[in-house]
């Protein structure tokens, strides 16, 4: 029988704030375990909750820039559940009145084109905190440091239909929030977290079955990889006559394998009710409509803007504005007098080596303006250009004539040398010129790779050809 997946994502995103949710604790990722407390984010006797502006803020920002409707009044509500790294013994969220309801975020998927996943809700609510196995010999510690710290979660529609689409999905919601500016979406630091919910039904079934979810990925890899895991046991269960049980399950990277750890809880277990502590969240028309001015241009229409009014590939658009950082450098290259494609170009190559490498660019925008424009005059070759830009990445200060003069690869277009070094090729090569002289043309290509060895790469090869062509008449 053919399968159809069922897909939907609960994505967990770190606001972008100094401090915490309901408390003036930092954020700071990495400092000392249990140093960012205080009595409101352990949950002592007395301590009230205060909400943050500032998260407020960005998540209404991440709700516009993901065309939510953001409503006037939402409440905050208590998820009560017991766990070591939840020291209030409740979790303050949203349940029935969120922040934001009925967004979309449209993408390329791998499958069908372009498509339209729904956003059915996105909340504001506190993080738990974390627990460490690894810490203390045959125990687990807690480090709270994580407590009340800001989140929007994100819940999309069973819209997605493969592993590879829930991927891509999710490259193209953390571009949108990385653009809008609410959060640094870093996996790595646990500021984007996905929980999976996958179920399957016989193709061309539009019910939904039984689903099951998968807690904490922490790469787009891993969430790929630990669906189409989910997916094959799934299948594997139902072909054999036995039933899907709705279970919570966590994704083993090293192994490749789903286990499951308990029963998948619904919103009744969690015995939501309105927070008495906190008053209903209201925004006016206005305010919200101060946060949709304050969203900057997100990626869809910058690609868009810049195959239009550049003229570059759709292709390269998509690289270029996958990271707000690199669309950045690209308009600053541009707008210092290089012709787009161009830029493009060293874009996709040397610049995006080196800021993968040290997430930083080393080598200023002017300064590879100046050094594509030494290119476009006929100073130094491409290949030449390249180690150029290797010696600017090292020298801050560096300048691009100056680093080409010093390597000496300053490219000679002068008749008298060009014609030397041809001489000398065609003199070291006396049956190729005998067989270019018989017809064969192409050999062309080999007499002028040929002189640019001989000169080290010096010679200017728009002139080498008009020489060797007459040498050769």
């Amino acid at each position: 029988m053919a399968w159809e997946t069922v897909i939907g994502l609960e994505v967990h995103v770190q606001l972008r704030t100094r401090t915490k949710m309901f408390c003036a604790c930092r954020t700071t990722f990495g400092d000392p375990p249990n140093t960012n407390v205080c009595p409101v984010c352990l949950g002592l006797p007395g301590a009230l909750p205060v909400p943050n502006a500032e998260a407020v803020r960005l998540g209404t920002i991440a709700a516009l820039a993901l065309e939510c409707t953001v409503h006037p009044t939402s409440g905050f509500a208590r998820k009560n559940y017991f766990y070591p790294d939840l020291p209030k013994g409740y979790q303050i969220s949203q349940f029935d009145r969120p922040l934001a309801t009925a967004g979309r975020v449209a993408f390329e998927s791998p499958d069908r084109g372009r498509i339209d996943v729904g956003i059915t809700r996105l909340h504001l609510e506190e993080d738990a905190g974390k627990l460490l196995h690894d810490r203390v010999p045959g125990k687990t510690a807690v480090d709270l440091n994580r407590a009340g710290t800001p989140l929007a979660e994100i819940v999309s529609e069973p819209d997605l239909r493969s592993p590879a689409e829930a991927r891509a999905y999710l490259t193209t919601l953390r571009q949108i929030l990385v653009y809008a500016g609410v959060s640094d979406c870093s996996m790595e630091q646990g500021s984007l977290r996905v929980d999976a919910n996958l179920s399957i039904r016989p193709a061309g079934d539009t019910r939904l079955d039984t689903k099951t979810e998968v807690k904490n990925l922490n790469s787009f890899a891993n969430v790929e990889r630990a669906l189409e895991a989910e997916r094959a046991r799934q299948i594997a269960l139902v072909e054999s006559g036995q039933r899907v049980r709705p279970v919570t399950l966590l994704f083993n990277a090293a192994t490749g394998e789903v286990k499951p750890t308990r029963s998948k809880e619904e919103s009744h277990d969690y015995r939501y009710f309105p927070d008495p502590d906190l008053p209903p969240l209201e925004l006016s028309a206005q305010w919200i409509a101060a946060r949709q001015d304050d969203l900057p241009e997100l990626p869809e229409a910058r690609r868009t803007r810049l195959e239009q009014a550049l003229g570059i590939p759709s292709y390269d658009a998509r690289v270029i504005t996958s990271e707000a950082a690199l669309a950045d450098y690209f308009e600053r290259v541009v707008g210092a007098g290089v012709e787009p494609k161009a830029a493009a170009n060293w874009l996709m190559g040397d610049v995006m080596s080196s800021y993968n490498e040290g997430g930083s660019f080393p080598v200023t925008p002017e300064r590879l303006a100046a050094l594509v424009g030494l290119v476009r005059d006929g100073v130094v070759s491409h290949q030449a250009a390249k180690r150029v830009y290797g010696e600017l990445a090292q020298s801050p200060n560096g300048e691009p004539k100056a680093i080409a003069d010093r390597l000496g690869l300053v490219q000679v277009s002068d008749q008298g040398a060009l014609g030397g070094w041809v001489d000398e090729v065609l003199a070291a090569h006396p049956a190729e010129v005998a067989r270019y002289r018989g017809g064969e043309t192409k050999l062309m290509a080999f007499f002028v790779g040929q002189v640019m060895k001989r000169s080290k790469g010096k010679a200017d090869p728009k002139g080498v050809q008009p020489v060797l062509q007459e040498r050769l008449r």
